[in-house]
């Protein structure tokens, strides 16, 4: 379970406050106010490049920030870094391990390296931390005959080899076949249950949707969005397709609904427009009152933005959507 000075203030497990990361004259991380609730999964998303491992190179101590505040489990960071890291887990630019050693020799060369951990209890923890991530069958197997979603898995294992309160995953998912995918999808989902504050840096939108409670989209090294997964979704807005021969008389109704159409357009039998987000209209309605005026309805849809079309819109680049 979740412990600590977060958990007894109700702070949030990651909040940023105008976080800048400069590179001479680049900017990678252009003032972000992040904000991960305790207990959440928070999915990091946007295409690569948008400044997602510089913020958590520095959100970890790993980089200075140019500018801004950074809190960590409810304290400053890098002020307080020996007393924030050994509660954090974290899973950056992939694992390395020693390919000629077992999954759990490497485990116990890396908790030894860890002056904090105590020796009493390596073993436990190390079974422990396999098992939490399915790899108890495989400890004695060298890593070199691993998956790439075994090594994942094993990277996971690592940073979970003391209780953390918060797990960082960058691009946990990176380069592994759908089923590799699956069982650290699986994994994070049951991190969480458990009490972990997951914060999970993500280019794969699929991979978002299927296991995040929270969202940030990042763009251009930019925070251009952040909530839960039904705040973003109800940002989105709608798209009536209309088919009828009487278009203008069409428009007029649709008017006189009070919709808020947004650039109604007439092409030939077509009429289209777009709906802002606040509008949630019956469909069923809206033909009613078209047909109730004389019109010719031949064909009607009215869809709703998905996220990847809000993620789109916002980023203004696509997303891999790889299921």
């Amino acid at each position: 379970m979740t412990t600590g000075t977060a958990a007894a203030s109700g702070e949030p497990a990651i909040a940023t406050t105008g976080l800048v990361k400069r590179f001479r004259h680049q900017t990678a991380v252009a003032g972000i106010d992040l904000a991960v609730p305790r207990g959440a999964v928070y999915g990091f998303l946007g295409p690569n490049g948008s400044g997602k491992t510089t913020t958590i190179r520095v959100l970890l101590g790993l980089s200075a920030a140019t500018a801004g505040e950074v809190r960590v489990l409810g304290r400053p960071m890098p002020r307080d870094l020996r007393t924030v890291l050994p509660r954090v887990g974290a899973l950056v630019e992939g694992p390395a391990f020693y390919p000629f050693l077992s999954g759990a020799a490497n485990l116990r060369r890396l908790d030894a390296a860890d002056r904090g951990a105590p020796a009493r209890t390596r073993q436990a923890r190390i079974a422990d931390a396999l098992e939490r991530v399915g790899l108890t069958n495989a400890a004695g197997k060298r890593v070199r005959a691993y998956s790439l979603g075994m090594k994942q898995r094993l990277g996971i294992a690592a940073a979970l080899l003391g209780p953390r309160d918060l797990l960082v995953l960058d691009e946990p998912t990176n380069g592994l076949d759908p089923q590799g995918t699956r069982e650290v999808r699986h994994l994070v989902s049951n991190l969480a249950a458990d009490g972990t504050t997951v914060f999970v840096s993500s280019h794969l939108l699929a991979e978002v949707e299927q296991v995040c409670t929270h969202i940030g989209v990042m763009s251009a090294g930019r925070l251009v969005a952040q909530g839960t997964l039904a705040e973003l979704a109800a940002t989105g807005t709608s798209r009536l397709h209309l088919l009828t021969p009487d278009g203008g008389t069409a428009v007029g109704v649709l008017a006189r609904l009070g919709l808020g159409l947004e650039g109604a357009v007439v092409d030939g039998d077509e009429v289209t427009a777009v709906l802002p987000a606040a509008t949630v209209p019956e469909p069923e309605k809206i033909v009613a009152e078209l047909v109730r005026a004389d019109v010719r309805v031949r064909g009607f849809s009215l869809r709703r933005e998905s996220l990847e079309d809000r993620f789109v819109a916002l980023t203004g680049e696509g997303f891999e959507v790889v299921r």
